[in-house]
């Protein structure tokens, strides 16, 4: 069996996988995608602050049915609650939160990650325009970015490469890539490989990605 043909975690599972790396009481920042499933996946019993650059601390679940508030939504444009004690601000304060480093971790999607943690997830070379909204401030202003993000494109191309070959959205600012192959730390000394998904051995994992990781002790994706 390839690469291609092998199981690969879900959408779900890896939002959860990045759900047990928000401690209680982190101020966290998702962006625009599937890193938005990480806010129904935390932890039971853990309490996780969700920021939207839109001008809301304290994004609450995805509103249904009579829940739903049509002035009331996040920076995907979904519908969601508050939690009580949400704060509504303009987008001036907002940026400010960002900027002033007063996030814990933001999680953001990406095209690609290169092995010094450059992050490029704005636009593809095929497209006359991107759109990177917040993302340009998110990079640099979180204390930490764990990047959410399929490992392969769907032609089977890596995702994580030496060097992006995309217009950049930060220069070394990722710490963490959780895709649907693998969990992997950027450290100074490159990539290292924590886990790799059930039936994933490490040498598989190297096999689509570009840049050599660092193999120590290769835990199974945790679930929980």
């Amino acid at each position: 069996m390839n690469s291609m043909e092998k199981p690969r975690m879900s959408e779900g599972e890896m939002a959860a996988r990045v759900g047990l790396e928000l401690k209680d009481g982190f101020y966290v920042n998702l962006g625009i995608g599937m890193p938005m499933l990480v806010s129904t996946h935390i932890p039971k019993g853990r309490m996780v602050i969700f920021q939207a650059e839109n001008g809301i601390l304290g994004c609450g679940p995805h509103a249904e049915g009579a829940e739903v508030d049509p002035d009331l939504s996040n920076a995907g444009d979904e519908d969601i609650t508050a939690i009580p004690g949400a704060s509504f601000f303009d987008s001036a304060v907002s940026f400010d939160m960002i900027r002033g480093g007063h996030l814990d971790v933001t999680v953001l999607g990406g095209f690609q990650v290169s092995e010094k943690g450059d992050l490029a997830n704005w636009k593809l070379p095929q497209r006359k325009v991107g759109s990177y909204g917040g993302a340009l401030d998110l990079a640099v202003g979180a204390r930490k970015v764990i990047v959410l993000m399929k490992h392969t494109t769907k032609d089977g191309e890596a995702r994580i490469v030496k060097q992006c070959a995309y217009p950049l959205t930060g220069k070394r600012c990722v710490s963490m890539i959780v895709t649907d192959v693998a969990v992997i730390d950027v450290t100074p000394a490159g990539l290292v490989l924590r886990e790799a998904a059930p039936g994933w051995t490490a040498d598989e994992v190297q096999a689509v990605t570009e840049p050599k990781l660092i193999v120590d002790g290769v835990k199974q994706y945790r679930r929980s």
